[in-house]
This record gives structure tokens, C-alpha cells and sequence, in this order.
């Protein structure tokens, strides 16, 4: 058996269904890989799946595809290719409470933004305002991260980033209002959030094991497309017991299995896009245009 650890991006969540399916049926134990997942509660966040990576702490790391960018740029250097793409389009928006009377992201000027501290997320926020007519003059607030959600419900911040098909189903169940700007919508064309994160060495050196955990895992998230129910029951295990409580799970499974792609599609990642996003980054002045020219995903691992 290879052993092998992911860390998860947040606390278990639908986008994170697929590894626990493949996990719980043993598609990775009858292909050799025992993995551990784990949950960003056993260091309150301290550090982020990235910096686990870099660490050399686990083998694979859920994160946006800025975490790419960001640990081939830093000064010291880490490698890293994205290997997998969880959703093949966008579920994430900058949410708002509808009583704010917020209708535009132009109108968050001078408002309060709960940031992740992720790579260039204050400033894609600061674009959409100014994409908007705007000045771009938030005031940016950095909550403990397992409590920004609760920053915004509770009127501590007037906006903040979110997952449409998680919070976004949480605010639905308890009948609050959001008002949702996606980044597409102002001019960015973001990427792909999120990604499972490797060290480039590592995959050299592991490649057969690593092939069998990405296409183990591709069969764990088209089994949830298909076993709506089932995905349900194994995933609910594994959730908060405040999620537990306050997320319709069939409904945020039903509402994202659509984006896990297809036989064909699943986990892949288009160069187009990818490129859109990189000289987006560039041409606003947030990297040199040596990542233009940097592996920074790779395809290769389906078979």
C-alpha cells in the first residue's frame, strides 16, 4: 500500500465528496492507496493546505488555483502543478446581504470585505469595483478563517466570498437573502477553484500511485452524479455538527454535481482558461509574466 494525505481546503463539504466516496467504497485500497484526508480543524487553519504542501506535511493539497501561482513565485520555490480540477466552472461570488441594499460591487466602496488573506483575492475584489465604475477603496478585514461566514451574517462585514453551493444553500435553508456578484460578470475570467495541488517531484517519483488516486478519485466524484443518496449518507459523516444542523445536503449535492464534468471531462483542466487568467493576473501587475511560461497544470495523470 502507498500511503498518501490530502488536505482539505475547509471543513468536509460537497466539494470535497468524491475523495470521501472513493475513500469509503475503497476504490483507493483496491488500487493500492491508503489516504488520509485532513481537516483543516486539527491545526484551527494554522496553516494553510498549501504550506502543508510546501512542507512536505501531505501529498496533496485542495486549493484555489492561485496556491499554483503562489508556490512557483515565492522565494523559495515549491514546484507545484494542479492535477485536478473539482468543478468545471465557477460556484464561487462575492455574496452580500440583500437588506444591505448592496445591488452592485461599486457600492461596496467604503464597505467592510472578510478576506481569506487568499492570493490575490483583495485585489480581484478591488477590481470588481472598479470593473464596476467604482474606486476600489474596500475596507479589508482578515476574521479568523473558520468564522468569516459568520462575520457576514452577522453584519460585522458587508461582504465576503463565498461558495455558492455551500453557504450560498446554507443562507437559502434559513430564508437569508443573498446578493451574488461572480467574478465573470465584472471582466475577470477566474479560474479554477478548487484544485488538487502536488509537488512536481513527487509526481516522478510516484507516478503510478499518483495516476490511481486521480482516477480513483474522478470515479468517486461521477459516483455521487449517480448515487445522489448514497453520496449523501457517506458524506454526512464527515460534516460539522454545525453544518449538520444548518446545510440542506441533498440540495447543495444536487445543485453541484452538474459541475463535476463527465467520463470525459472530470477533473480536466482547459489551457484557455488557465492562460485568461494568467495574463489577467499579468496585465494587472499582480506577477511578472515568467507564469505566462511556467508548467503550472498538468492533465497527464488521467489515463
Amino acid at each position: 500500500m502507498t500511503n498518501l494525505k490530502l488536505a482539505l481546503d475547509w471543513t468536509p463539504n460537497t466539494n470535497h465528496i468524491g475523495f470521501f466516496i472513493a475513500n469509503e467504497l475503497g476504490f483507493y485500497e483496491k488500487n493500492g492507496i491508503h489516504l488520509e484526508i485532513i481537516d483543516p480543524r486539527v491545526d484551527n487553519y494554522e496553516k494553510t493546505p498549501g504550506k502543508k504542501l510546501a512542507e512536505k506535511e501531505v501529498d496533496f493539497a485542495i486549493a484555489p488555483f492561485e496556491t499554483v501561482i503562489s508556490l512557483n513565485t515565492k522565494k523559495n520555490k515549491v514546484e507545484a502543478l494542479a492535477i485536478y480540477a473539482i468543478l468545471q466552472e465557477d460556484l464561487s461570488s462575492i455574496a452580500c446581504l440583500t437588506s444591505s441594499r448592496i445591488k452592485s460591487p461599486k457600492q461596496l466602496d467604503g464597505k467592510i470585505y472578510a478576506s481569506y488573506k487568499a492570493r490575490y483575492e483583495d485585489e480581484i475584489v478591488k477590481s470588481m469595483i472598479r470593473n464596476n465604475q467604482g474606486i476600489g477603496n474596500i475596507k479589508i478585514e482578515y476574521p479568523t478563517k473558520l468564522g468569516i461566514w459568520n462575520t457576514l451574517l452577522s453584519g460585522e462585514a458587508n461582504a465576503t466570498w463565498i461558495f455558492d453551493n455551500w453557504e450560498g444553500i446554507e443562507a437559502e435553508g434559513k430564508n437569508i437573502s443573498l446578493t451574488h456578484f461572480k467574478m465573470k460578470d465584472y471582466h475577470i475570467p477566474y479560474s479554477y477553484s478548487p484544485v488538487v495541488v502536488c509537488r512536481k517531484e513527487a509526481i516522478a517519483s510516484n507516478v503510478n500511485a499518483y495516476q490511481k488516486f486521480v482516477e480513483q478519485s474522478k470515479r468517486g466524484f461521477l459516483y455521487a452524479k449517480e448515487n445522489l443518496t448514497h453520496a449523501e449518507e457517506i458524506l454526512k459523516k464527515h460534516l460539522t455538527e454545525y453544518d449538520q444542523v444548518n446545510i440542506n445536503l441533498s440540495k447543495s449535492i444536487s445543485y453541484t454535481v452538474p459541475f463535476f464534468g463527465d467520463e470525459h471531462s472530470a477533473g480536466k483542466m482547459d489551457k484557455e482558461r488557465v492562460d485568461l487568467f494568467l495574463k489577467w493576473i499579468v496585465e494587472n501587475n499582480l506577477e511578472s509574466d515568467i507564469i505566462l511560461n511556467q508548467p503550472l497544470y498538468t492533465n497527464d495523470l488521467f489515463q
